[in-house]
Order: structure tokens, then sequence, then C-alpha cells
């Protein structure tokens, strides 16, 4: 079937987050919240692993949280307080369910934002904007 989408895919950049990416348990109640609000199904813990800490420049936590329909995954800089993460699903979301519980969380000063329709068959489409408020 042509053009059929069989998923949407949502990727952040954070810039200037608050001392929370640097928590595990700051992050696990972020993800816990984030499931919700999006309307997910977690499947299992999410796991939350810091890594690099040999390095200064690298070390931070990484986020992986199954969902029924894919996957959230993050990853958070300790050094500079940046933050990545990627939603992806065959079930539709809204993204400003998405950035509302990021800011509460994260309060980044910057959020670089590509949402896309994935689907092998659909037209290649170009990622990050400036995220802009709407209302």
């Amino acid at each position: 079937m042509k053009n059929r989408i069989w998923g949407q895919h949502m990727l952040l950049d954070m810039g200037g987050c608050n001392m929370n990416v640097c928590k595990k348990d700051a992050i696990a109640d972020f993800v816990q919240e984030l499931v919700n609000a999006v309307e997910m199904k977690a499947y299992g813990e999410p796991q939350i692993v810091h890594f690099a800490e040999h390095s200064y420049e690298a070390a931070g936590y990484s986020l992986v949280q199954l969902i029924e329909t894919s996957a959230i995954t993050g990853h958070f800089s300790d050094n500079n307080r940046d933050a990545y993460l990627d939603i992806f699903s065959c079930k539709a979301f809204e993204q400003e369910a998405v950035i509302k519980v990021v800011k509460k969380h994260f309060a980044p000063q910057r959020i670089h934002v590509a949402f896309l329709d994935r689907g092998a068959e659909l037209p290649v489409q170009i990622p990050f904007q400036q995220w802009e408020e709407t209302a």
C-alpha cells in the first residue's frame, strides 16, 4: 500500500535542562508521566542506567521504556544538562502532550523537535525545527 504510515516518531533535542536530567528517580517519574500523557501502555519497568562515568564530558543516564506500541528512549547529559528523547509508536500521539511533560520535569531552555510519520513508502521528510508554542 503506497504512502502507508507505519507509526509516528518524535525526536527532541533539549538544551539547558534543570538538574532532573542528572537524577535517576526524576527520570523514572518523567517517563511514567509521559507514558500516561500520550496514552500508551508501559511494557515492564524502564531501564535507566548511568553510563560513561569515566568521562566527565560523556557521563549521563540512558533510558529505555518499552511500550506496547514500540519504545521511548532518552539520553541525559550530566555535564551540560542537555537531553535527547525519542518516542516511536504505531499508535498516534499528541506532540503537545509530550512537550508539556518535558517542560514540567526538565524545564529546558531550548527544544528542537522533529516529528515524522514513519513508513518505508512515504516521501523523505526534513527533520528538526525549533519548537514554537501553538497557543
